[in-house]
């Protein structure tokens, strides 16, 4: 199949096109590369945008369990919705599970669903590196909401900001210092904070959970991309699903208003603007990967290693030998 046939079927929502140009896009051959370019270069033409949704949460939060009653809640309102989820790879054998599509059963069997798991590899930050790219071909496949579900909670794991429109960090009720277990940073890039599980016996902890977080927001500097109330803390309850509808009107409340405001696109703009540093970035340490890098680093490391020459030293003459003098 061509590239020409692929985009068109994409266009038409063919499931089977998107999850063959997904494929296309995470690969790292050279030609399946310069492939993916033309593609997505083809497919932006359509102008087709989403509501890109990040979400994070710690490990047992019941993030599959959230996104799967979600999911299922905004296809029963007429919308399309996407699933992008990135599990963690070893790193020892690179392998990852990939089992989110096996737990999310329901939502897996809707024709207005698509799941689609990949592996993090070696990037940081929560998400593969071609996260985005899958995400442009959901949203040229035509899905209103794309919900990218990010390894889990992590100092590197704010990245995710740079490639959603809105992010929702997930936790679950606790007692004593969770406050503790929760990074700054991701706390001051989430948009929404939903207290998950609260149901049964822990529908009064997840109460005064919610409250500690809500009180821990305002102590944040507010943002200028946030109308008054923002960012905010929620109860819910995926299980019996609970406040979800109260999680979408605050999301689509959230999104018009920066759409009035114009933080959208500037948003986006800054986004691809990151993503252009992040490729040049990339291109250039896999400059590194090759037989004669390696062995000149595995050279030079002896030498810093035995005293012969500083560590400034030796990647000044690693890099003038890659042809990039040092600035």
């Amino acid at each position: 199949m061509d590239i020409a046939e692929l985009s068109d079927r994409i266009l038409k929502a063919d499931r089977r096109a998107l999850a063959r140009a997904i494929t296309l896009v995470e690969s790292a051959r050279a030609d399946h590369r310069a492939e993916a370019d033309a593609l997505l270069s083809q497919l932006a033409q359509s102008n087709r945008q989403a509501l890109r949704v990040g979400l994070s949460g710690t490990p047992g939060v019941g993030k599959s369990t959230f996104i799967e009653a979600f999911g299922m809640m905004l296809i029963a309102q007429g919308l399309r919705v996407a699933v992008l989820a990135v599990d963690p790879s070893s790193a020892r054998s690179g392998g990852s599970i990939l089992g989110d599509k096996t737990r999310m059963e329901r939502l897996s069997r809707e024709r207005a669903a698509f799941i689609r798991p990949s592996p993090s590899q070696s990037h940081l930050g929560g998400v593969a590196r071609r996260t985005r790219d899958a995400v442009a071909l959901c949203e040229a496949a035509g899905f209103d909401v794309v919900l990218i579900e990010t390894v889990g909670v992590g100092q590197s794991e704010t990245v995710v900001s740079e490639l959603s429109d809105l992010f929702l960090l997930l936790l679950a009720p606790a007692g004593g210092d969770e406050l503790q277990g929760v990074k700054r940073g991701i706390m001051e890039i989430a948009d929404l904070i939903l207290v998950n599980k609260a149901d049964g016996d822990l529908k009064a902890t997840a109460t005064r959970t919610c409250a500690d977080y809500a009180g821990a927001l305002r102590l944040l500097r507010k943002r200028v991309q946030d109308p008054e109330g923002f960012p905010k803390a929620l109860t819910v309850s995926a299980l019996e699903e609970q406040g979800l509808q109260q999680t979408w009107a605050e999301i689509q409340a959230l999104a018009e208003w920066r759409r009035a405001q114009g933080h959208w696109d500037r948003n986006r703009a800054a986004q691809a603007q990151y993503w252009f540093v992040e490729e040049v970035r990339q291109a250039l340490l896999s400059r590194l990967d090759t037989t004669w890098a390696k062995t000149r680093m595995a050279e030079l490391s002896a030498q810093v290693a035995t005293g012969q020459q500083t560590p400034q030293a030796a990647a000044r003459d690693l890099l003038t030998g890659l042809g990039m003098p040092p600035g």
